[in-house]
């Protein structure tokens, strides 16, 4: 998955989709409030061609050769194309023609024509900051102050003026008066330990399904649900629609205890009750703040991409998630987790069937076997 920003109150942004034949594939473009605005992937049957974001208020000429054209509710955006690949040499090496020609540009340098790139020579930048957590860019002593900038990008929703009224005649207050704005920066404090950071649990938000998993149904489509897209944007921001891709999240396992590095577990998908998709699905496996966990394998998935899987006699699917190496007939299906610390389990069901989207298929149970 890349990513790239948009900056639509610049220039509109020319979006390439090259031909990948019957590779699954879904672009996601989201606003500022990370609400999705366009339909592009293998389930919208979408055709090779160029694609134009535009702003809200844009106003200029399409020019010809663009099929389509997608207005942002907001200047300011992310995009996020997701292309399978599995995991032999064989596909990393046919999917790369194909990435080359993955690209987005300034309107003004369409010229009908694909434009390719070797991103495998893309600069990779250091991180801003130490540490293993997130690094932070939001700081409730600045919070008030951006907040502002924030709001003029992101046009009210219907029924959010007033909302947006009573919240800008706060901050206006606060500027003449240290007092108020010291009360606005301790209530961002309290909101940030009590409610934001608690958020990173799965646990703490969304549907509860069987067997402690959890789940949403709006996403990429919070709209003025606040609460949620705090906790998405939180724990794991930029998901696509429900019908490009369904999610959903486990911290415990199924006796409710939090799941931990010292422990080993079983997950048994029965006989052809893998995560029903018409695109792909995987497990992935993330530490305490939902990074992947450094491992001897570089191993941090499992699902349709490994070409390995050992299937059980009954015709199940049982993946091992621990810490040390298990028994070498079962190594294909190991996901390793951090020697010590707690973790999270995450499925990933790309382009969903029925199944899972009318929610009659959950995730079975995380069994600790030692």
């Amino acid at each position: 998955m890349g990513r790239g920003s948009l900056a639509l109150d610049i220039e509109p942004v020319v979006v390439q989709v090259p031909d990948f034949g019957d590779r699954f594939w879904v672009y996601q473009m989201v606003d500022l409030r990370t609400d999705s605005f366009v339909q592009l992937g293998k389930m919208y049957a979408t055709t090779p061609g160029f694609y134009l974001l535009v702003g809200p208020n844009w106003k200029g000429e399409v020019p010809r050769g663009i099929t389509k054209v997608f207005r942002s509710p907001t200047d300011t955006g992310f995009v996020a194309p997701r292309i399978f690949q599995d995991d032999t040499a064989e596909d990393r090496k046919a999917i790369q023609p194909v990435l080359k020609l993955v690209m987005m540009y300034p309107l003004s340098q369409y010229d009908g024509v694909m434009k390719s790139a070797d991103w495998s020579k893309m600069k990779v930048l250091p991180s801003g900051e130490e540490g293993a957590a997130e690094t932070r860019f939001v700081f409730p002593e600045k919070f008030f102050d951006e907040l502002p900038a924030i709001l003029a990008d992101a046009p009210p929703l219907p029924g959010e003026e007033s909302r947006y009224g009573q919240m800008l005649a706060v901050v206006n207050a606060a500027k003449d008066n240290p007092r108020i704005k010291a009360a606005l920066v301790e209530g961002a404090k309290e909101a940030e330990e009590k409610l934001v950071t608690p958020l990173l649990q799965f646990r703490n938000y969304g549907e509860q399904l069987p067997h402690n998993w959890s789940t949403i149904s709006n996403e990429a489509a919070f709209g003025t649900d606040y609460f949620t897209r705090t906790a998405v944007a939180r724990s794991n921001i930029l998901v696509n629609f429900p019908n490009e891709t369904k999610y959903f999240y486990q911290d415990l396992d199924a006796a409710g205890d939090r799941l931990n590095g010292k422990n080993s577990y079983a997950v048994t998908f029965a006989k052809d009750q893998t995560p029903p998709v018409d695109g792909f699905w995987s497990l992935t496996l993330y530490n305490e703040h939902h990074f992947f966990a450094p491992n001897e394998l570089d191993r941090y998935s499992l699902g349709t991409k490994n070409k390995s899987l050992k299937y059980n006699s009954d015709g199940s699917l049982t993946l091992y998630v621990q810490a040390s190496s298990p028994d070498k007939d079962k190594q294909a299906n190991w996901l390793p987790a951090p020697k010590d610390g707690d973790f999270s389990l995450y499925v990933r069901a790309y382009w969903p069937k029925a199944a899972i989207t009318g929610g009659t298929w959950t995730p079975p149970a995380v069994q600790k076997v030692n």
